[in-house]
């Protein structure tokens, strides 16, 4: 692990701040930190105002025209090209004074990646076919063209900066191995990452003085990337920037002032939450909260670098810190609290000390424990969120195969339609299985369930609520008190509804 940094700091911008606030990155975010901080920008591709509308979006649409064979798929293709090509060109002239020296060269760049795109898709429109890496290198142009734009609006604002393209970072990590980068991902699990990281740290201190504008896309990976770090894989990659140059502490600009007690446009009353450990930014993010990709925190708890979580429209604010569990020395500020439960924290005292400066940090945002605070957590819920379009299936077994036999098939199944499950139950004969039924494949759910289907019986919910009611709540059924012929604990000589729950109705809706 490298000796951290105390000059070094990693920003990552998402795509729509790039493509909505880019001026206000590049004319005061970047700028002001530089007085004090040495600067690594980390770039995802740019975006409208959603995800759905953005760079990534389109050049995944591509790739479906790409590896289709029906008439008109080739003109499509062409279209989002030439979509993506003129959005860029149109951003350059917010970006940067129309006739500067950047500008020229700029367009060129753009024009000429854009083309070199179209060629490579034609060819694979011939073939029919994209490998998983071979789409890499499509969606790779994204944050390449993001970069190009970012440098640019920075050198024409005075500041010196260089792209870094991350391309081939993995073939370079991994050259010198008999096996390639297939191998070793599949050897050093955990590992793969830290040899990428230490070969993107490599690439950035090549940059000197200059601000190095680094691509959130960090290569081919053996599997494709989408499929083995997903759509939040330029969070990562700052991560691993930050722990490949030792930076004192990443922060990651979205547009919100970081982590809420509640999604603030839902919950009118949430509240700014000062820090929360790595675990619960880990299980908010799991259950609906877009907060931080799990592997990015992995990567920076290893190496105790501080993560911080701002507002690209509020640059002041102290947003929300995620600390590791031992901080650096030289870490040395502290939130204390404006309110009663340690939430809207101001950063004005000074400590030093690894385990003063986490006590008392946590201590004064709420949180509890030993006197190092190795272990901290709240007496009271950190934070709520909720998960839409779920769906639950429940699946008794009618075979007399053993549990774990039942459940591989039933894993199987929906691994094979691409369905994630977000909570499940298990007994020797039963599963029940939460699963989001917003999927890109509409039919993939129904699919799936139809399959399970064939494993076992779908029960009904007054199954799983007579269960719950038995074994949680501890309360016999209704055949097992009217047979019994002593009274116990249950027994009144009354007949009395419980008050919590609600008597089904009797009809019966089957998934699928």
């Amino acid at each position: 692990m490298k000796e951290l940094d105390s000059s070094y700091v990693v920003q990552k911008f998402g795509g729509t701040s790039l493509g909505k606030l880019l001026d206000t990155i590049t004319g005061t975010i970047i700028p002001g930190s530089l007085e004090s901080d040495r600067v690594i920008v980390v770039c995802s591709a740019r975006s409208g105002t959603s995800k759905s509308t953005g760079t990534t979006q389109l050049l995944l649409e591509a790739i479906n025209h790409a590896t289709d064979p029906s008439a008109g798929s080739g003109e499509r293709l062409d279209s989002i090209i030439n979509l993506i090509r003129d959005e860029h060109l149109k951003a350059i002239e917010s970006a940067v004074v129309s006739g500067s020296v950047q500008s020229g060269p700029l367009e060129e760049s753009i024009v000429e990646d854009c083309e070199g795109l179209r060629s490579f898709l034609h060819a694979a429109h011939t073939i029919g076919e994209l490998s998983p890496r071979s789409q890499d290198r499509v969606i790779a142009l994204g944050e390449t063209l993001a970069c190009r734009i970012t440098a640019a609006s920075l050198e024409s604002k005075g500041v010196s900066a260089e792209v870094v393209l991350l391309n081939d970072i993995i073939e370079q990590a991994f050259q010198g191995s008999p096996q390639g980068p297939e191998a070793a991902y599949e050897e050093l699990g955990a590992q793969f990452f830290e040899v990428i990281s230490q070969k993107i740290g490599e690439a950035v201190v090549k940059c000197g003085d200059k601000v190095p504008v680094v691509t959130g896309f960090f290569g081919k990976m053996p599997t494709g990337l989408l499929q083995s770090v997903g759509r939040g894989y330029s969070d990562l990659c700052a991560a691993m920037c930050a722990v490949g140059v030792g930076a004192r502490e990443l922060q990651i600009w979205k547009e919100v002032d970081g982590i809420f007690t509640a999604d603030p446009s839902k919950v009118p009353s949430a509240r700014l939450l000062a820090t929360v450990t790595s675990e619960e930014a880990a299980e908010l993010t799991y259950f609906g909260s877009e907060v931080i990709h799990p592997l990015t925190m992995e990567q920076i708890q290893k190496s105790n670098i501080p993560l911080r979580l701002k507002n690209v429209k509020n640059p002041d604010g102290a947003g929300t810190v995620i600390y590791p569990t031992s901080l650096p020395s030289y870490f040395a500020s502290v939130a204390t609290s404006n309110g009663s439960n340690g939430y809207n924290g101001n950063t004005t005292t000074a400590y030093s000390g690894t385990s003063t400066l986490q006590s008392v940090f946590m201590r004064t945002n709420g949180y509890h424990g030993d006197g190092d605070m190795q272990n901290p957590y709240r007496r009271t819920p950190t934070a709520m969120t909720a998960k839409d379009s779920i769906v639950i299936i429940n699946v008794l077994s009618h075979s007399n195969s053993k549990s774990h036999g039942f459940l591989a098939k039933i894993f199987e199944r929906l691994d094979h339609h691409k369905l994630v499950v977000d909570l499940v139950t298990t007994s020797e004969k039963s599963v029940s299985l939460a699963v989001s039924s917003a999927t890109e494949d509409e039919s993939a759910l129904k699919k799936a369930t139809a399959e399970i289907g064939k494993l076992g019986t779908e029960e009904q919910a007054l199954v799983a609520m007579n269960a719950v009611h038995a074994n949680i709540l501890k309360i016999p059924a209704l055949s097992e008190q009217q047979n019994s012929f002593s009274y116990g604990q249950y027994s009144s000589g009354l007949l009395t509804v419980h008050p919590c729950i609600k008597q089904p109705s009797s009809s019966r809706k089957d998934i699928g």
